[in-house]
């Protein structure tokens, strides 16, 4: 680290020293109403081009003197083009002011497959800085990929486009619970950490969402406490100012039936106030019996142009679920993975269902003092109800048979989020600046009663045969099958130890600094957070920690970049009975990672290498039946190679491809841990749910011309090898789940205003294990696993306006 840190100190003081004899343009592109221009394309002498951020900025760097012709050009605007004569060591900011064209309005309308390369961060990310020249690795899913592989929710799968992601799979698709680099990361909503409890939250419908930004390892410039493994960014759907709308319906196997509406647009003349308004209902059955789910959302957004330079921005979602009794995906059998078929269920008729109802509001303020400097201040509401049961066996004996159980489940949840951070850009000499700094807020609160369970099946021949399953329980026993909710949720919750709360503040500064021509960019970052975390009741623990952040990013040429990063995680964990009995700590890590980036054919596509090392200290792990009895095991390592490429090889063709090496292990084991006859850890033990090989493959093209021009294939391909279990046991030891292959395949067409596309999922109608791992009873321990679905297949059909 020492040595680190000289290197950088040396290249920073030769780099105060440069001098170059090369020039900038730089400017802003808005509209005639003065609102930011998106997607707008800018293009140099008819050579070089790139895309403005998303509030209209662009920059060239490293010009040489000479006469330029800049063009600005987007298919829903009138291009603009200024010529300029730009001296050596000479800085010109040109900016633009677009005039709608409503002939060209009609081609974004028909316009096919935009393609998966991003090439800016969003701004709920707050750098300023291109992803190709970032010192970190971002990988960025786009709704237009999401649309071609219809994910209409986050579990469905998207994730599997970023290198080394997989699913925790736990109760069915209400949570996601996405796993990285040896870990469950946290989940963000327009750069607002959003995860109250360790159940949420809720899983977006992907009809609000504009894109999904995976941050990959310690993100210091937007977490006030984390995962070292890193983060994953949902950011929802704004007002563009142009007026267009969408309406899909589909459907598909299992009585699954969706539809869609997608309004944008402006709601005054002057076109200071803008509108977008997303609602999606959607309804399904399942390949298992006894299993539905209802799902509505309701998403309008609003902004207003204050003035030239302020924008205020409103959003509110509402999301409504209605689902089985939760748990009826897992199967449990003390033979072995898949030894039950994978449509079976112990799920009852008849049991009380889940109720969801979540509403969160964002309010975004943002402020230009000048093209360089920017102030953004946002504030964030969430509250989260829930009424209903889960389901879970009392007990699974040794010949298969079990006692099932439905316990209640009744939750709710509030969260207070704000944050202010300013942006901005200046030079010191020949040095360029990029300046990061804000302040985080944060208070969350959830509680749930989980205190009662009824058992639905009696011993002495009664109990629950997978072989000879019958589904009925007798409804007029003495505890009928209700649950007594008479008191207030939150004294219900007290009584069982439910109730969890956190509170934050962070101050951070960030100085991104620029060398020869800012092709050299030396990142210095440091965060104060302090955090107080109370669970199960338990009064809370505040834990304080300054973590600092280093990043060196080369750009070899306009295309191609180098980096290295340091950078430490703090994240303050739940408290509990620790096996020890001493303090809880929080959890610290420390990630180096090394990377490389190229754009290729014009940024069309691109790719990513990287490799990185991640040591994690006092992270507790659960033993036991009860959540709360923790233990510290020491000390945990994960380390791994991730490839990723994505973008349009050829026209028409398109390819999202991505592979990943993963060595988690448990690198050292306090000393006592194995004094319980339950626990048997160890040095070597591989982290549960890391599985050491993924690689997931996305192919379609569309054909150019002639009679069948519009026509798409698809074809995808996710593989999974050397699988780890979610979790181990003396019983069961390390044991595996097999390798998961599955292969999918299907058809798009548009033409003008209409599309349609068909997915075919699981072609070759393999069993397939989704997560699995070892649960633990009175009788013993047994595998419990998630099957994947059969082959099936979902149809859309949209139309744009």
């Amino acid at each position: 680290m020492k040595s680190i840190i000289l290197s950088c100190m040396i290249i920073l003081a030769l780099c105060s020293y440069s001098y170059s004899q090369t020039g900038i343009i730089k400017g802003r592109v808005l509209t005639e109403k003065g609102n930011p221009a998106k997607n707008v394309v800018i293009n140099l002498n008819g050579i070089q081009e790139l895309e403005v951020d998303s509030s209209g900025y662009y920059e060239f760097t490293k010009l040489p003197a000479n006469t330029y012709e800049i063009k600005a050009k987007h298919v829903s605007f009138a291009s603009q083009v200024i010529t300029v004569d730009l001296k050596n060591s000479e800085v010109k900011t040109l900016d633009f002011a677009l005039k709608q064209s409503e002939n060209t309005l009609k081609e974004v309308l028909v316009s096919g497959y935009k393609g998966a390369v991003e090439q800016q961060p969003s701004s709920s990310l707050r750098v300023q800085t291109p992803l190709i020249e970032l010192a970190q690795n971002v990988q960025v899913i786009n709704s237009e990929t999401m649309n071609k592989q219809q994910s209409f929710n986050l579990a469905d799968g998207l994730y599997k486009n970023v290198s080394g992601i997989g699913r925790q799979t736990h109760w069915n698709d209400l949570y996601v619970n996405i796993s990285m680099r040896g870990s469950q990361i946290q989940a963000f909503r327009n750069g607002m950490n959003i995860v109250a409890s360790y159940w949420g939250p809720l899983s977006e419908d992907m009809a609000t969402v504009e894109r999904v930004e995976f941050v990959k390892g310690p993100a210091g410039f937007m977490m006030s406490s984390g995962d070292p493994a890193g983060i994953y960014n949902v950011v929802t759907k704004k007002p563009t100012g142009e007026q267009k709308g969408e309406i899909t319906f589909s459907l598909g196997s299992f009585d699954m039936y969706r539809t869609t509406l997608d309004l944008d647009g402006r709601l005054s003349s002057n076109g200071k106030l803008l509108y977008r308004l997303n609602v999606a209902g959607s309804s399904s059955a399942s390949f298992r019996p006894n299993e539905d789910s209802k799902r509505l959302t309701v998403a309008p957004v609003i902004s207003y142009q204050l003035g030239e330079n302020t924008k205020a921005t409103f959003e509110y979602t509402y999301q409504k679920a209605r689902m089985t009794d939760i748990g009826s995906a897992y199967l449990f059998s003390p033979f072995g993975f898949k030894s039950l078929p994978r449509d079976f269920t112990f799920s009852a008729v008849g049991l009380e269902p889940l109720n969801i109802d979540e509403h969160n509001t964002f309010l975004t303020i943002e402020h230009d003092f000048s093209s360089n400097w920017k102030l953004t201040a946002q504030g964030s509401y969430f509250n989260y109800n829930q009424t209903g049961a889960s389901s879970w066996p009392l007990d699974v004996f040794p010949e298969g048979k079990m006692l099932r159980k439905t316990d209640i489940w009744d939750a709710q949840s509030e969260m207070q989020l704000g944050q202010l951070f300013l942006n901005g850009n200046f030079n010191t000499g020949k040095v360029k600046h990029k300046i990061l700094a804000g302040i985080d807020l944060g208070k969350k609160e959830y509680f749930a009663d989980w205190n009662t369970g009824l058992v639905l099946d009696t011993l002495n021949g009664g109990e629950f045969d997978p072989q000879n399953p019958s589904y009925s329980f007798d409804t007029n026993r003495p505890d009928t099958l209700t649950f007594d909710r008479s008191l207030p949720l939150k004294t219900r919750a007290f009584v069982g130890g439910g109730l969890m709360n956190s509170s934050y503040s962070s101050v951070y500064v960030q100085d991104e600094l620029g060398f020869f021509d800012n092709s050299l960019r030396l990142t210095l970052a440091a965060r104060y957070t302090s955090m107080s975390v109370g669970t199960w009741g338990d009064a809370p623990i505040t834990s304080k920690k300054v973590t600092p952040r280093l990043g060196v990013s080369y750009s070899i040429d306009k295309n191609t970049s180098v980096y290295g990063l340091y950078d430490q995680a703090f994240l303050p964990q739940r408290q509990g009975n620790l096996h020890d009995g001493s303090e809880i700590k929080p959890i610290t890590g420390d990630n180096i990672e090394f990377g490389a980036k190229r754009n290729w054919a014009g940024g069309r596509w691109n790719t990513t290498l990287s490799a990185y090392r991640i040591i994690k200290n006092h992270e507790l792990t659960s033993y036991g039946p009860r959540p709360e009895d923790v233990i510290e095991i020491g000390q945990k390592r994960v380390q791994g190679i991730e490839f990723d490429i994505k973008g349009e090889l050829y026209k028409g063709i398109n390819l999202i491809a991505n592979y990943a090496y993963t060595d988690a292990i448990i690198s050292k084991v306090n000393q006592g841990v194995n004094t319980d006859e339950q626990l048997n850890f160890f040095e070597g033990q591989r982290l549960t749910g890391s599985d050491k090989h993924i690689v997931n493959v996305w192919l379609d093209y569309e054909i150019q011309n002639g009679a069948v021009k519009g026509l798409g294939i698809m074809a995808g391909m996710n593989s999974n090898v050397d699988r780890g279990t979610g979790s181990y046991s003396i019983d069961l030891p390390e044991t595996n789940i097999e390798d998961y292959l599955r292969f999918d395949a299907g058809l798009s067409y548009h033409k003008d205003k209409w599309y349609t596309n068909l997915n075919v999922q699981n072609l070759f109608d393999k069993y397939l294990v989704e997560g699995g791992g070892v649960s633990s009873f009175s009788s013993g321990s047994v595998y419990s696993w998630q099957a994947g679905a059969p082959r099936n297949f979902r149809m859309t059909v949209g139309y744009k306006f």
